[in-house]
């Protein structure tokens, strides 16, 4: 068990939340619905003659993109949680939500400028090689998803404490919240790292794997979040 686990495992435990704001329910709901939509996206893409409504799909990656990368940035920049023993949690859902918000701010704003291209005949050509350049970033952001859920087994990251009503009653098994959510962000990083490669062949494995890793990990992080938001109210009433 981690360090901050034993200190919230304490009988009586009291937290100043007024000095340790938290983002990872509204960063959990958005990323979930993000990964969702371009799992779904991707499907209409590559089912031939689907008539695509590219300004709905702005507006969704928009709004998604711009609570993700406002709640990140606030995390990446000032580290909110470091005060209150968890700071590897900065790192761990600021900097992805991000890099995942900016990624979908910028297909929002290719849907809304250039949105007809995506009910072109070659639309599936058009859009592996729009989207060529961004797949390093994608890749990079892949590698750190590893990275994180690497570090949430050996760490025990995401363990929840006994306060936190229905996933502390698991609190004697750290490893299997952590388990949960190590093995959504291993399904986003597998996907991620292999997006690079789907763009060669569009229609291939690649990206049936890709689809059903983002959905799988999409619906994780999205329920996850949603429950997050009872449970997390929960603990606060219970440690303040």
């Amino acid at each position: 068990m981690t360090h901050h686990a034993l200190l919230l495992s304490a009988p009586g435990l009291k937290i100043n939340w007024a000095g340790m704001p938290t983002y990872n329910t509204i960063i959990a709901v958005t990323a979930g619905a993000g990964l969702l939509l371009v799992v779904a996206l991707g499907y209409q893409l590559l089912k031939p003659g689907r008539t695509i409504t590219p300004d709905g799909w702005a507006l969704a990656f928009g709004a998604i993109g711009f609570v993700l990368v406002v709640a990140g940035l606030h995390m990446v920049l000032t580290w909110p949680l470091a005060g209150g023993g968890f700071p590897q949690s900065n790192i761990a859902f600021g900097e992805p939500a991000v890099l995942f918000g900016v990624l979908l701010l910028a297909a929002a704003l290719y849907l809304w400028k250039r949105g007809a291209d995506i009910n072109s005949a070659n639309r599936v050509v058009h859009t592996a090689r729009v989207t060529a350049p961004v797949s390093l970033l994608v890749f990079g952001v892949g590698l750190a998803c590893l990275g994180i859920a690497a570090a949430g087994w050996k760490y025990t990251l995401f363990a929840a404490p006994p306060q936190e009503p229905v996933a502390g009653k698991f609190a004697r098994w750290p490893w299997l919240e952590t388990s949960f959510v190590s093995a959504a962000y291993l399904l986003v990083g597998v996907g991620a790292v292999l997006f690079p490669f789907m763009l060669r062949r569009p229609r291939g494995r690649a990206a049936q794997v890709i689809g059903v890793a983002w959905g799988l990990s999409g619906l994780a992080f999205f329920l996850f979040g949603a429950l997050a938001y009872f449970t997390h109210i929960g603990l606060i009433m219970n440690t303040k």
